[in-house]
């Protein structure tokens, strides 16, 4: 009995579809390209009904080649667990259907050696053009792309000394919209926690814009502790504005170190502990020593100028402690810090702690909590019309296409 594997069957060629339709290879190519204006009805339906027959797959890398056009476009994604980056790439895949674009799509896990593999990989497969949304890419890594190269949209970040066009959020703005949020709902111990941003320009513009408002409210401020590129702190000095000199501290989350997490959860949880939250033991010793200082004024008080202020400044705290709120910078960061409150603090822990999340995860509705909805799909769609503009030659000079967020108010910070 022959053990030898029956040959496998030859695929069809643009020759044999010819010849199965009765014309030659120049009418297949004409009918493959599309030209179907200048065939006539009756030899559409023969070269149809012989690709059928003959199940022909053309091969569209070599025919791209021939053509030095593939239709062909890399997506590079730094995280594709994160939900931002799905959304994103819906936009994408929508685009690229209208287009008549494919997407290669490249996940590099946060990884930057990554980042750098794949953009050589994508060189090498000769792709029309590159969408970039990755962690570490430096003007060096993306050289082979933009400024005269392939051509490179990147989504949400811009890299310094590269010639590319840049879709994404109007991070400022965001930033902006959300601390205003926190402030007019009378929160005056704000803290943004985000991650490492010595590198990120999305991170960057967020934590700068956090920064400006704060110190619009809190008077000039001051900087201490550990900068963006590692883990800790800096803290905003407290004013004496109509936002009752609101503070406002900026706290690196390093989510890609377990230590590094532990360390600035357990500063965050002694800043919650100090403030005591809406109902803490500290806020009750606040209201306690408030009421005593009003009942020892008011005894004390005839017409003297001095202790009537006193009485009006006890009165005014009492019931009044400092309300907390952390301003996460994204989706990620979020579900972080809601997972360790309600550990620590159990399910009620939005009765101590209000949450704002840039980004509008799905599990944000389910717990109420307060968020910036970003436009992801139209961010990707809007990244591959920029993309397909410069591979035809229509645009030249680089372009920022910043996209307005949506403030969805929900109980975490309506309490």
């Amino acid at each position: 009995m022959s053990t030898t594997p029956p040959a496998a069957a030859r695929r069809a060629t643009i020759t044999d579809v010819a010849r199965e339709a009765g014309t030659g290879k120049t009418s297949i190519s004409r009918y493959l390209n599309g030209e179907m204006s200048v065939l006539s009805p009756e030899l559409r339906a023969r070269i149809e009904a012989a690709i059928e027959r003959l199940d022909y797959q053309p091969n569209q890398m070599a025919r791209g080649l021939k053509r030095g056009r593939n239709r062909l476009i890399g997506m590079l994604l730094a995280d594709l667990t994160n939900p931002y980056s799905v959304e994103v790439l819906q936009g994408v895949e929508a685009a690229c259907h209208a287009l008549g674009l494919m997407p290669l799509i490249c996940h590099a896990a946060n990884e930057v050696e990554m980042e750098r593999r794949y953009l050589q990989l994508l060189t090498t497969y000769r792709v029309e053009g590159v969408i970039v949304n990755a962690l570490g890419v430096r003007e060096e890594t993306l050289r082979p792309v933009g400024g005269g190269g392939i051509p490179a949209v990147l989504v949400d970040r811009s890299v310094e000394g590269l010639v590319a066009d840049m879709v994404g959020l109007d991070n400022r703005a965001a930033a902006e919209l959300g601390t205003r949020h926190l402030l007019d709902n009378g929160f005056d111990d704000i803290w943004f926690v985000v991650q490492p941003f010595e590198q990120i320009s999305s991170r960057q513009l967020r934590e700068a814009a956090f920064r400006e408002v704060m110190s619009g409210e809190g008077g000039k401020g001051r900087e201490g502790g550990p900068g963006g590129k590692g883990e800790g702190s800096r803290t905003g000095g407290k004013g004496n504005g109509d936002k009752g000199g609101a503070r406002g501290h900026t706290l690196v989350l390093n989510l890609a170190e377990p230590a590094a997490v532990e360390r600035a959860l357990a500063e965050l949880d002694r800043a919650i502990d100090a403030v005591g939250g809406s109902g803490g033991a500290v806020s009750s010793a606040a209201d306690n020593a408030a009421r005593s200082a009003t009942d020892n004024a008011t005894d004390n008080a005839t017409d003297n100028a001095t202790d009537n202020a006193t009485v009006t400044a006890a009165v005014r705290a009492i019931g009044k402690p400092s309300r907390i709120a952390l301003f996460a910078a994204n989706a990620p960061v979020a579900l972080c810090l809601a997972l360790h409150l309600k550990a620590r603090y159990g399910v009620d822990w939005q009765a101590r702690v209000a949450l704002l999340s840039i980004d509008d995860p799905e599990w944000a509705e389910l717990t109420g909590v307060t968020t910036i909805r970003q436009p992801t799909y139209e961010i990707g769609y809007r990244a591959v019309e920029f993309l397909h503009e410069r591979i035809e030659g229509v645009q030249t000079t680089a372009r920022d296409c910043l996209l307005p967020g949506e403030l969805i108010i929900r109980a975490s910070t309506s309490r």
